[in-house]
């Protein structure tokens, strides 16, 4: 049975088609009991994943897989956007996938929502690519159609990612000697928005453009530079280097006209996976407290913050008062 369910689920790449599972010999009564036995879940009706995959998938995972069983069930094609386009392309939230999936639908009036998709008119008809199988607003118009609809700390966070992404696409292209397209820039963002020009919304873009940048390096970066900016703090200059015995070290923030260096620790940093390969949390967290003692000579104060405070605004603003963080 396993078997069974390992091949129906290779074929779609964590989706599991009802037809698959009839093809396999399974009847109704076999998946229903699949289901209670919790070797499967149903996303959609006539669409499954693996019990043990979509418990153990992150939030981001199931949005998507979520994305994929709505696109394939769909009466009629559909173009993603906003933030089911965003996830398709992989972009990073901070809070919660949205309940329904995303598209445009210029046939819809005034937008029109039902159970599963939420349609939205387009004043300009967009271009589109085809995502692992889905078909969704570009890069730039799904950057664009989240800043316009959603919080400035998702546009920001999004958008910061992308950037980094591509310019480090784009440097990747170069070093192999590959011809590709050109990194995606601010400049080609505030084209975009005034080429889409959104009912409302596009000062709220503008701002987000404004304010995004390649430097930061994750989402949580970004989270720190949202929260500086909207509790009235000084925003510090990003990745900044400092020359140590020879041996370059870099800082996620510096406040230059008070020498304080600050960074966000998240705990990814010493959490076994990806993140570390075949290294040691400790070994991590030692090499961590040797650079720092390195730095610390070159400013006046080393302070670090981890994902609670920053994305608590009461408890960011405790942490940066008492640390004396200069004002803006």
């Amino acid at each position: 049975m396993l078997e069974i369910l390992n091949m129906a689920n290779a074929r779609n790449e964590g989706l599991i088609l009802a037809e698959s599972l009839r093809e396999a010999g399974l009847t109704t009564y076999a998946v229903r009991a699949l289901m209670a036995q919790g070797e499967l879940v149903r996303i959609r009706r006539g669409i499954y994943a693996l019990g043990a995959a979509w418990h153990s998938a992150r939030s981001d995972d199931r949005y998507r897989l979520f994305v994929r069983a709505t696109v394939l069930t769909a009466e009629q094609p559909l173009v993603l956007s906003h933030l089911s386009a965003a996830a398709v392309h992989n972009l990073p939230i901070i809070g919660p996938w949205p309940k329904v999936v995303h598209a445009i639908n210029n046939d819809a009036a005034g937008g029109n929502s039902a159970r599963f998709t939420t349609s939205h008119r387009s004043v300009v008809e967009p271009e589109s690519v085809t995502v692992n199988g889905c078909v969704a607003t570009t890069l730039k118009r799904t950057l664009v159609d989240v800043a316009a609809t959603s919080s400035f700390l998702v546009g920001v966070t999004m958008m910061d990612h992308a950037l980094r992404q591509e310019e480090e696409r784009a440097r990747t292209d170069r070093r192999y000697g590959a011809v590709g397209a050109p990194a995606l820039s601010k400049e080609d963002l505030y084209t975009e928005l005034s080429l889409v020009h959104p009912r409302s919304g596009g000062a709220k873009v503008r701002r987000v453009i404004d304010f995004a940048t390649s430097l930061a390096d994750n989402p949580g970066e970004s989270l720190s530079r949202v929260r500086i900016a909207e509790l009235g703090f000084e925003v510090p200059e990003l990745q900044v280097c400092f020359v140590v015995n020879g041996h370059q070290y870099w800082v996620d923030f510096f406040w230059r006209s008070v020498g304080k260096m600050g960074e966000f620790d998240g705990k990814l940093k010493y959490t076994r996976g990806a993140i570390l390969g075949d290294r040691d949390p400790a070994d991590v967290v030692v090499a961590e407290k040797n650079r720092e003692n390195l730095l610390r000579p070159h400013g006046k104060s080393f302070d670090r913050w981890d994902w609670d405070t920053a994305f608590s605004p009461r408890l960011f603003y405790e942490f940066m008062i008492q640390h004396d963080f200069p004002r803006a």
